[in-house]
């Protein structure tokens, strides 16, 4: 096998959602090779339909502020509709993640306080020092929300490549009507995911468990 495919292999081997942070900004340098790489992302005719918003210093103290309060005040709606529901094998590897989740910051089953003040933790942002809002074009549909995937796929290599925490978070794209009023973004901008960034707290519990995967998602057709 070549180098290049053995440092993919690792690359995802090892990546894993970080869910606490320490509080040391990241360079700005190291940032912008972050999104130097992850630009590189193939997309639909190439059309490259992500723009991110990516906070530093005050700026994210300032939004997570602001974000906390306004969840405590509004329901969210998310521009893109979220799953229906969760079965079969679907369902049991979310509650796998789930219970992994809970188990390594001592949340027993029936503490809906702890369960609740844990759902909180995306909105602090895992007292991450950096946010990045990734957001498509209305017009591009759902494959720009697709291409939008691909790019949030390169950008968490990159980021662990390059010894950063990252932790892709749906539940920030429940209050897209935040962002889009935050960020002064157009209303054609539809909010795909947030990414918290920064380094990882290795020491803190929360980031001790690590998913499992499945075989390979593929059904072989021959002669």
């Amino acid at each position: 096998m070549s180098d290049a495919f053995d440092a993919l292999s690792t690359l995802l081997a090892d990546r894993w959602t970080c869910r606490q942070f320490l509080p040391d900004q990241v360079p700005r340098a190291t940032l912008e090779q972050l999104l130097t790489v992850a630009q590189r992302t193939p997309s639909w005719c190439n059309t490259q339909p992500w723009q991110v918003e990516l906070t530093e210093g005050a700026a994210t103290d300032r939004l997570r502020s602001r974000l906390l309060a306004h969840v405590r005040e509004n329901a969210g709606t998310p521009d893109f509709a979220f799953p229906a529901q969760y079965t079969g094998v679907y369902r049991d590897r979310r509650r796998e993640c789930g219970v992994q989740l809970y188990q390594s910051v001592g949340i027993v089953k029936g503490d809906h306080e702890g369960t609740m003040r844990q759902a909180v933790r995306n909105f602090e942002l895992f007292d991450a020092p950096h946010v990045a809002i990734i957001t498509t074009e209305a017009d591009l549909g759902v494959y720009g929300a697709i291409d939008c995937g691909l790019y949030l796929n390169s950008f968490l290599l990159a980021a662990q490549a390059l010894g950063l925490g990252a932790a892709p978070q749906a539940a920030l794209a429940t209050y897209p009507d935040f962002f889009r009023e935050h960020f002064s973004l157009p209303e054609n901008r539809l909010v795909v995911a947030g990414v918290s960034l920064g380094y990882p707290d290795v020491a803190h519990p929360v980031n001790s468990f690590r998913t499992s995967r499945g075989d390979a998602a593929v059904t072989w057709h021959t002669d």
